[in-house]
This record gives structure tokens, sequence and C-alpha cells, in this order.
């Protein structure tokens, strides 16, 4: 039996209840297993970590993590420090840390979740955003001067490199070449950025070169808004710098019901160090210890999580699971109109899988 070493870090907020969500869930799902099991380890790094220890995770935070096969993480943010403190110290610092350079993030209309769009179908929205997670506009180049002086000024410049911009342009267009339709959009700002941009736009046309079967178009990413709303069936896979990608991440969230359902995976492709999967909700403090979280976009992340571990077969079935209770009504939390709690929807789950081993 294969034994798949999972390190779960809850961080802040409601992570500390969606993540030993999504990890009972997990073991839920290899109790059904005779082939692979999990062993996690939980890391209790966060803001309460900050408080005590003056920083997110400790300097061998890295080195602790190194030897898993992937991490579940929660979130990071808290509101008594500094929000680029708790990004910083904690998630970035594994992503940069661990090169994920490659953020995914799937989004569709699941069964049973009214999606604001009165126009669109379920089928119409079925998205893949790729997201740039290593430079861009999120490098951490920059500083501030003459701080507290009229003369002050702060500096953040957008890093892009040849090497990074190839390296997501190329698992952005295998990707698109995986999935049925074959559809890449390219978002941009070239005309206004005209430097990093332009380099962004010329290394998409010519990798767009190795993968003729790809068809591709590019749009700006003021226009992709709009696009988004009004043709969402025009899109497909979607590869974006860091910026533009965690912007329109969170409205394609939105539009396919909520950010509570909402996974990502920050990837390694070469799978040299561990990948960290998580929801893309944030710490949502206002409704932490309320039993209110939507677990979904943990156990969604799950599913990602399944499948870059090489676990296809145990995904499907997680997934099913998970369309099976969103497809419920009763089982909705608020955040999608209903009156469940985090429990309720997490013993669903576990039960479909009991039910349907």
């Amino acid at each position: 039996m294969k034994t798949y070493r999972i390190a779960t870090i809850p961080g802040d907020g409601i992570g500390k209840e969606v993540v030993p969500a999504g990890r009972q869930v997990l073991a839920a799902l290899a109790k059904t297993s005779s082939t692979f099991n999990f062993e996690f380890e939980d890391f209790d790094w966060g803001g309460d970590y900050y408080r005590i220890h003056n920083v997110m995770m400790p300097d061998n935070g890295l080195e602790l993590l190194r030897n898993k096969d992937a991490i579940l993480f929660g979130s990071a943010g808290d509101p008594d420090i500094a929000d680029h403190i708790t990004l910083w110290g904690l998630r970035l610092k594994i992503c940069q840390g661990f090169d994920q350079y490659a953020n995914v993030r799937p989004t569709r209309i699941l069964p049973g979740i009214d999606a604001p769009l009165k126009r669109c179908k379920t089928e119409d929205l079925n998205w893949v955003i790729v997201r740039e997670n290593s430079e861009g506009e999120y490098s951490g180049v920059g500083g501030r001067v003459h701080q507290g002086h009229p003369i002050e000024a702060a500096t953040d410049l957008s890093m892009m490199t040849r090497v990074g911009v190839e390296r997501i342009m190329r698992f952005a267009f295998k990707l698109a070449q995986s999935r049925p339709r074959k559809l890449l959009t390219v978002i941009t700002k070239s005309n206004a950025q005209r430097h990093a941009m332009v380099m962004w736009d010329q290394i998409a046309k010519e990798i767009s070169t190795e993968f003729p079967d790809v068809k591709w178009d590019k749009e700006l990413v003021d226009a992709s808004t709009v696009r988004m709303v009004n043709r969402p069936a025009s899109l497909d896979v979607i590869v974006a710098t860091n910026l533009h990608a965690d912007i329109l991440s969170d409205l394609a969230a939105a539009l396919a019901g909520s950010m509570g359902i909402a996974p990502t995976g920050n990837i390694d492709p070469e799978r040299r160090y561990p990948s960290m999967f998580e929801p893309i909700h944030g710490s949502a403090f206002d409704i932490m210890g309320k039993g209110l979280a939507n677990p979904v976009g943990t156990f969604w992340s799950a599913v990602m999580l399944l499948e870059h571990i090489g676990e296809p077969e145990a995904a499907a079935r997680l997934m099913k699971a998970i369309e099976h209770v969103t497809a419920n009504p009763a089982l909705h939390t608020r955040d999608l109109g209903g009156t469940a709690t985090t429990v309720q929807v997490t013993e669903a789950v576990c039960a479909y899988l009991a039910a349907h081993a």
C-alpha cells in the first residue's frame, strides 16, 4: 500500500476549520482504498505563531516540508498583522521557496449552485485559469525611501524573465492541448505596459508554434472581465500574470457561485518540490469559529492534490461526492444561500464516500 505524506497548514481564520475538514475527507477516502493511505503532519504556522515567534513560519520551515508528497494549505491573513507580513511570511515563502510557478485555478458551475449570470448555461462556464506564480507583479522587487518625509517614494517593479514567461506559457499551452476544446486565451496589458508585457506577448506567440493544434487568442485584462461576463463560453484555458490572474480568478469564482467553492493548486510541474493546494477564499475572520465556512473549496483542492500525486480514480470519486453534496440545497452553506454548517457538509461528503466505496 502506498503511503502519501501530506503536510497540513491551516494558517489563519477559517483555514483552521476547512483544512481539518479536508483532512477528514481525505482520511475517509483512504479508508475505502486498498492501494493508498495518508500520513498527515500538521504545522501550526500563521498569525498565532507570529505572535509568539515574530515570524509566520520557522527558518527551517521549507526543510520540514521538503520530503512531503503534497501540502494542504488553509489561508494566510490576520486582522492584527499587516497583510504583507502574513502573505510574504508564509504562503509566498512556500510558493517561491519551492518554485511553485504554476498556479492553477479551475472554475465551473457545480450541480445545484445558482450562479449569478442569467444568460449562462452550466456548460458555458468551464474554465481553468493559469496564473504565473513566481514573478511578475509579486516578485518583491522594489522599496521605500525617505519614509515620513515629503519626498518619500515607493516602488514595486513587475519583474518578468524570459525563462519565467516561457515556462508558464508552455504549461498553459500543454494544459489547453489536453482539454477537448484546445483553446487558450492569453491575458495581457501590453498597450500600456510596453516593456514586460510586450515581451509576454512575444513569447506567447513563440511558444504557440510548438502547439499548432491549440487555438489561441490575446485579450487585454480589462476587456477580459467583460468577456467573462458576456461571453463565458468563448473562454476555456486562460493564462495571465501573477496580479492579473489573481484578480480574474476571484471574478471567475463569483461568477460560478461563490468564493467558498473555488480551489487552487500551486504546482511545481517538474516535481522537484512538493506542490501546495488551497481554497482561494482567504481567512474570512468575520465568520471564523462560527461553523459557517464552506469547505467545498478545500475539498476541490484535495481533488487537485489527488490528481497531482497520481490518484485520478480517487480524485474522480471525491469530485462526485462534492457534486452530490452541492446538488442538495439543504447542504448549502451561507455563502450559497443556505444554512448548512461546515460540519454538516463535511459529514455528508464522508458519508457519500463510505456509501460508494
